[in-house]
């Protein structure tokens, strides 16, 4: 089993991680307690949910899950999120201290636990002082009720910010960032990663199949049907099939994906997810299982290592497209420099 450290904290969880955004919603509570029987029953220990994920229930579908596994809850590694809207008033949103104190107490208590390992803010709130939000983040680790916090969709001067707020003011430091990242999407690359790692802060990647894109489920110039999530709405946010659809860069990265699967025998699901497992900073990669069939075909990429080959070959043909400067090689050329001589 592969174990890696939570960022900087002492706290171990396997590389792979079980993401819950699916229960209540496109899995039952039936489908849900199995995916985390299943989970458990291959080693991981490490679970991720949120508050807005189906409006709680999936906080609660663990909660009881939890209740009726007492050996299994006692390995469990629980990250939860809050910050988007849980009700219609303008308090019932946000990382205000206020919000956040109800938010924190109600995921407690649909959880059934006394203590979330991995308090996680879903996104930046511009309207909120940061300091307001990491004093209260320091104070809910000082009372027992989380072990760690992190942040969820922030940017690299956000992170940088917090960080060093955290740090001169003596508070708890945030260990962890939950990012989109995976062959199609690897924009966080140009700054994000670097504000993580100088934090010491791990990665814990969502939606590294893009959405499904990775699994070769989607043709080019053939619009999906079907029960997938683009075929029930094939202009479903940045996964949009058009948008994608007319990117020769989509198909050069599945193509080169098939290309490594077909090769080693496994499934383009798990050449992508050993992709992203491997990178720098990553902790452990978020899996949005539907059901156990792609739970199981998903913890299979655990056991396949990427040679370096392979590796490069997948970087190369995902390399994101980008400006000269400032992340291009003129901007990148000006922040290093030799030791002697040369620029």
């Amino acid at each position: 089993m592969d174990y890696r450290k939570l960022g900087h904290s002492g706290a171990v969880v396997t590389a792979y991680c079980l993401g819950t955004m699916t229960f209540g919603a496109e899995a039952d509570e039936t489908a849900s307690h199995k995916l985390l029987d299943d989970y458990f029953a291959w080693g991981g220990n490490f679970i991720d949910t949120a508050d807005v994920y189906s409006a709680g229930k999936s906080e609660e579908i663990i909660g009881r899950w939890l209740k009726t596994h007492p050996t299994e809850a006692k390995q469990a590694v629980i990250a939860t999120k809050g910050r988007f809207p849980m009700g219609p008033g303008p308090n019932d949103i946000g990382l205000s201290r206020r919000h956040l104190n109800q938010a924190l107490d109600v995921s407690l208590a649909r959880l059934g636990v006394e203590h979330i390992d991995l308090y996680q803010m879903h996104a930046w709130d511009a309207l909120t002082p940061i300091e307001e939000t990491l004093r209260f983040l320091d104070d809910a680790v000082s009372a027992g009720k989380i072990g760690y916090y992190g942040f969820s969709n922030y940017v690299g001067w956000q992170i940088a910010k917090a960080n060093e707020i955290a740090k001169a003011r003596g508070y708890t430091r945030p260990v962890t960032l939950q990012p989109q990242y995976n062959l199609l999407v690897r924009d966080i690359e140009f700054e994000i990663v670097a504000a993580c790692q100088d934090a010491g802060m791990g990665l814990l990647p969502w939606s590294p199949l893009g959405g499904g894109w990775l699994t070769g489920k989607y043709r080019r110039d053939q619009a999906p049907t079907g029960a997938t999530r683009l075929g029930e709405n094939p202009s479903r946010g940045m996964e949009s099939y058009a948008q994608r659809n007319a990117q020769e860069r989509t198909w050069a990265i599945i193509e080169t994906v098939e290309a490594i699967a077909k090769a080693r025998g496994v499934s383009m699901a798990q050449v992508a997810l050993a992709w992203t497992a491997a990178r720098p900073a990553v902790t452990s990669v978020i899996l949005g299982a539907r059901t156990s069939e792609q739970l199981a075909d998903n913890l299979a990429a655990a056991k396949l290592s990427l040679s370096e080959e392979e590796m490069t070959r997948l970087s190369d043909v995902s390399e994101p497209h980008v400006a000269d400067y400032p992340y291009g090689a003129g901007g990148t050329s000006q922040r290093h420099r030799k030791i002697e001589g040369g620029r």
